[in-house]
């Protein structure tokens, strides 16, 4: 067998298992959650969820590690590259000084200039990435119809 057909039935037997467990927590009901009467039980399967997360994520950054050294390093690198130069320029443009912050402040949110230009660039890299994406695909097409 090899390691798709293994972490296959592996990902089966999980869900299954999961499923079981969401039942056992819905079985308990909102109003023994509430008073805390199942604390024991959603605090173990909240753990429980804590260590199949961290094994998915363990499990997915192995095979990417393995496909990368295994596939074009050059062009992977490139590709990273390029993001984080998007990233940067990004973080570059945003001046966190667009939004009045003096609101969210009165409410008891503790949100900075700082905090507001790191989310002005992530809207700024999404944005960008999401035009790449799009002329990408645009730019595949027109080019699978020339090709005809």
């Amino acid at each position: 067998m090899n390691s798709q057909k293994i972490l296959t039935i592996i990902m089966g037997i999980i869900g299954a298992v999961s499923t079981i467990f969401l039942f056992m927590i819905l079985s308990a009901g909102d109003e023994a959650i509430k008073a805390g009467e199942a604390d024991g039980t959603v605090n173990t399967f909240i753990y429980l969820a804590y260590v199949v997360l961290f094994l998915i994520v363990a499990i997915v950054l192995l095979f990417v590690i393995k496909g990368l050294f295994s596939g074009n390093v050059k062009k992977t690198l490139m590709s990273v590259g390029i993001f984080l130069a998007i990233a940067f320029i990004s973080y570059a443009m945003s001046s966190g000084t667009d939004l009045d912050l003096q609101p969210f402040v009165d409410k008891g949110q503790d949100i900075t200039e700082g905090t507001s230009k790191k989310v002005g660039a992530g809207l700024y890299t999404f944005y960008v990435l999401a035009i790449l994406a799009i002329a990408s695909m645009a730019f595949s097409g027109v080019k699978k119809i020339f090709n005809k």
